[in-house]
């Protein structure tokens, strides 16, 4: 595989001058004051700085560079060759670039092979629940978050949604691949590429009237604080929601998640000083940078309607209302409302108190006979929507970009 990145709607100009007025209208909700420690982190230590003036000091300025010399399209060109881990950077890359790559790669000094071995084999195990919670869980709890939902929208990937929403659905997906850090693996190209990705847009949405219009103050897209807030939509999201769920996972599977996790958050260019250490340091992290900044957004609803308008696809529409339901029980009600899913009380109702019933016959806890009929069609409808965008050999390409989202 070759790619990954981060997330029914057609756009003219009006539109996008709609939309943008809309959202500088909206009302935004602040993140609480930096206070997290980094003794909690994987680093044990740093300068406490507030990761929301943090950006990536390494590939910020090469990218620029890259960009602005009109090399893109022939970095492009070049690293579609470049899909495994232990393959040699392709020969041709710029100077500056290939310096930044090679240092970019290396796994960080503190990785455990065997940690990461158990990840994988944890997330096929629980994949069930694991798929569900990154397509319809965080997927669409990206576009409760403004900063990721705008950045998204604004940036030459809002051009072809399906497209940036399948990249962005197969990140969890190629963090818990068998193969994801081992040398035949491609975790590390696709982290390494898409940390030069962001960069580039760091570089880019600044020129963007409809971004810089609606960024709320924010100059410099993509912080670290934003990376961990996406972080957290992912990994502490997931874990908190399977042990809510009454999911099985022992001490050794749950730190084993997490840290492959913590060693994607490191390749994706987050300093060790950011990364959590434990799942409490995760929680209370989580509950400082994104309980606080959820939110209803024009581009995040936006966004929503396209997912669910390619979950439409599967079968012409009959379960989407189950799959609003369903993402609305797992994510609640509040953030529902925000990202404009519709209300489906009948089916919220069902699904509130047969879902757990068919997670404790997967465990092993009840017999068949007492879950739902209606929790198969449910069940069906996310393995079909986890093999739209994630079946094996699927070609998702990722590219730097060189201009943002054509008006």
């Amino acid at each position: 595989m070759d790619g990954l990145s981060r997330r029914k709607m057609l756009v003219t100009g009006g539109t996008l001058g709609a939309i943008g007025a809309l959202a500088a209208a909206s009302p935004a909700r602040a993140r609480s004051v930096w206070t997290w420690s980094p003794s909690a982190s994987v680093a044990g230590t740093g300068a406490g700085v507030d990761p929301e003036w943090v950006w990536d000091e390494e590939a910020d300025p090469v990218l620029a560079s890259v960009i602005d010399r009109g090399d893109v399209p022939r970095v492009n060109t070049l690293l579609k060759r470049w899909t495994r881990n232990d393959q040699p950077l392709p020969d041709g890359l710029p100077a500056d670039l290939k310096e930044f790559m090679e240092h970019a790669r290396q796994m960080p000094p503190w990785a455990d092979k065997g940690k990461l071995d158990r990840a994988a084999q944890f997330s096929k195990t629980k994949g069930i629940y694991v798929g569900a919670l990154y397509g319809l869980g965080s997927g669409l709890m990206s576009t409760a978050i403004p900063r990721e939902a705008r950045a998204v929208y604004y940036s030459k990937g809002g051009a072809d949604m399906k497209d940036r929403i399948a990249k962005t659905a197969r990140l969890g997906y190629d963090i818990g691949d068998l193969d994801a850090y081992l040398p035949q693996g491609s975790m590390i190209v696709t982290a390494v590429k898409t940390r030069m990705v962001h960069a580039a847009v760091r570089h880019l949405l600044p020129q963007s009237p409809g971004w810089s219009q609606t960024s709320g103050g924010q100059k410099i897209p993509i912080s670290q604080a934003d990376i961990m807030v996406t972080w957290h939509s992912l990994a502490t999201f997931v874990m908190r929601r399977m042990k809510e769920w009454g999911v099985r996972v022992n001490a050794a599977d749950s730190e084993a998640y997490l840290h492959v996790w913590q060693v994607s958050a490191h390749m994706l260019g987050v300093s060790d000083e950011y990364i959590p250490a434990s799942w409490d340091a995760a929680n209370a992290q989580s509950k400082q940078v994104l309980d606080p900044i959820l939110a209803h957004s024009p581009e995040g609803e936006a966004l929503t309607n396209v997912l669910l308008g390619i979950v439409a696809e599967l079968d012409a529409g009959l379960t989407r209302p189950l799959i609003s339901a369903f993402t609305r029980y797992t994510l609640g009600g509040e953030v529902g409302d925000m990202i404009g899913l519709s209300r489906q009380p009948i089916l919220e109702k069902l699904i509130s108190t047969a879902w757990p019933l068919l997670v404790a016959f997967r465990e092993g806890l009840i017999p068949l006979p007492a879950v739902p009929a209606v929790l198969w069609t449910l069940e069906e409808a996310l393995r079909k929507f986890i093999l739209l965008f994630l079946a094996e050999g699927r070609p998702i390409a990722i590219d730097i970009p060189d201009v943002n989202r054509p008006s």
